[in-house]
């Protein structure tokens, strides 16, 4: 008998996934497994779509305190004029090319929470950004992401790797649980067993595992990854928009959501990240560009959801891992903060506007912004309300609801 090394399989199902060649006795685990009564994770319609605004988004450059002089004093080349500001009061704006937020914002389709943070906050991309995947204070390490364990906070056999969907060639922490994980799809047309038909001709040949309890969860995960593979690859052409995206990657990924959204797939949970926020030099011109792709990006998202009948259904979190320092630095960029602003976008929220002042430039942490609002307070909520999951055993204590769906 043929023998496939562990790492090997763990890999080519990492990879994910569909084949009509999928052996019988993995197909009919796949089945057995979708038949069980759904005791725990019961799909209602309601999803999250978490947008990630990798490197370190500028805070201050996107809810603009205009209304405070320091950030002028602070800002001599990077402030933007208070004549260019698209205000929302009297003392706070979004930056100016972010004109489809301001058109949600005044449709009551946006809440926005400024001064996120953690207390201690970490400045190394990397750690802070598993800090916020993980759901962790800045002193733990775990090993699993906050909407992983909301998988695995639900009964797992009814969990299947779709039900958490990354737009991405590899899966973010965030959606990995201890015995429940998403699934990364760049391209859900064109999903297939990574190893190819040769690992399948390898593997038809293996006999089912029996007792062997280990090599039994090895093939079990195959069989999720495979037949949520070809779930997705079925969703993925019954809806397409005809709304023009941006012409770019972030755009493309935004029509991948919407499409399958609209096609009727039972995700709860979409991932999508746009790149490119790490701005220590040179920092307007790129975040203008940055910020004005994610504005008219998520205005069509809405539109095309809102169109097909699912935005009400729909709630969306825009974050970044940091803000950045209050004062610019020399190359006309920022250098790594703390605090920041996140969004909440949604068709049908309880909360939209300012739900909180913007920071106080006078009140400042070693020249950061002071963090007022613990992002896991806005987990809290969207897991408690949005995804009707225990949030306390999920992220280990109880961050209270801030009351926005």
């Amino acid at each position: 008998m043929n023998i496939i090394k562990r790492r090997e399989f763990l890999k080519t199902a990492g990879i994910v996934t569909a084949s009509a060649l999928t052996p019988g006795f993995l197909k009919a685990l796949s089945n057995s497994a979708s038949s069980v009564p759904s005791s725990g994770l019961k799909y209602d319609g309601k999803r999250v779509v978490i947008v990630q605004l990798s490197g370190g988004n500028d805070g201050l450059n996107t809810v603009i305190p205009f209304g405070d002089d320091a950030y002028y004093r602070l800002r001599p080349e990077l402030s933007v004029p208070s004549g260019e500001i698209l205000k929302l009061g009297t003392h706070t704006g979004f930056h100016p090319v972010m004109t489809g937020f301001r058109s949600m914002f005044d449709n009551g389709e946006i809440a926005v929470i400024n001064s996120v943070g953690y207390p201690n906050p970490d400045r190394s991309h990397f750690r802070s950004m598993d800090i916020w995947q993980t759901g962790s204070s800045s002193d733990e390490y775990l090993s699993t992401g906050w909407i992983g364990r909301y998988l695995d906070s639900e009964c797992p056999s009814c969990v299947n790797p779709y039900s958490a969907i990354e737009v991405d060639t590899t899966l973010a922490l965030a959606l990995k649980g201890h015995t429940r994980s998403g699934m990364a799809v760049k391209d859900p047309g064109k999903l297939e067993i990574g190893g190819g038909k040769d690992f399948l001709t390898e593997l038809s040949g293996v006999k089912p595992p029996g007792d062997n309890s280990e090599l039994m969860f090895l093939y079990k995960t195959l069989a999720d990854v495979t037949s949520s593979a070809s779930y997705i690859r079925s969703h993925s052409g019954v809806y397409r928009s005809g709304l023009e995206y941006p012409r770019s990657e972030f755009g493309r990924d935004l029509r991948t959501i919407a499409e399958l959204i609209n096609s009727g797939a039972e995700a709860s949970v979409y991932y999508v990240s746009l790149p490119g926020f790490d701005t220590h030099a040179g920092q307007r011109g790129r975040q203008d560009r940055l910020l004005k792709e994610l504005s008219e990006g998520l205005e069509i998202f809405a539109d095309d959801l809102r169109t097909a009948g699912n935005y009400k259904d729909t709630v969306i979190m825009c974050f970044s891992e940091f803000g950045r320092r209050v004062a610019e630095n020399a190359g006309k960029g920022t250098d790594h903060g703390s605090g920041n602003c996140t969004f909440i976008i949604g068709g049908d929220l309880l909360k939209a506007g300012m739900l909180n002042d913007a920071p106080d430039l006078s009140d400042l942490a070693d020249g950061d912004i002071r963090h007022k609002t613990d992002f896991r307070s806005i987990y809290s909520t969207i897991l408690r309300n949005q995804l009707k999951a225990d949030d306390r055993q999920i992220l280990g204590s109880d961050f209270g609801d801030l009351g926005f769906c």
